[in-house]
């Protein structure tokens, strides 16, 4: 099974990098698509129906935490599998992101790293 996904990062090049990186993990991908802020991601998450998020915490617009909230209070996204993705290791951000039922995964990250998040937030033993 294929898994489509939606990247959102302010970075261009951080986007870039963990789309090569999902590649490079040998999870089966479908469509990849990309946002910089969380607003733009809502409007990509309306568009293209991904079936795992990616979003990045510290972004202008929207910030990740932003919409994470409101991808949870929304019932047709409230359990879209999430993984939050940052440089931070703020223990109460990481609470928080649990308290959401979102995955967390520090950058940077291996391949290997980040087949095990997805595998796990997706439910899927490997």
């Amino acid at each position: 099974m294929s898994i489509n996904i939606l990247i959102v990062d302010d970075s261009a090049i951080m986007r870039s990098m963990i789309k090569k990186t999902i590649y490079r993990s040998n999870v089966e991908v479908g469509e990849i698509y990309e946002a910089g802020n969380g607003r733009e991601g809502l409007e990509m998450l309306e568009k293209s129906k991904p079936d795992l998020l990616f979003i990045d915490v510290n972004m202008p617009v929207m910030d990740g935490m932003e919409m994470l909230e409101i991808i949870r209070n929304k019932p047709e996204t409230s359990d879209l599998p999430v993984l939050i993705v940052s440089t931070e290791s703020n223990k109460q951000r990481i609470s928080r992101i649990n308290e959401h039922n979102a995955g967390f995964v520090h950058k940077p990250f291996t391949p290997e790293k980040l087949r095990e998040k997805i595998l796990s937030v997706l439910g899927v033993l490997d």
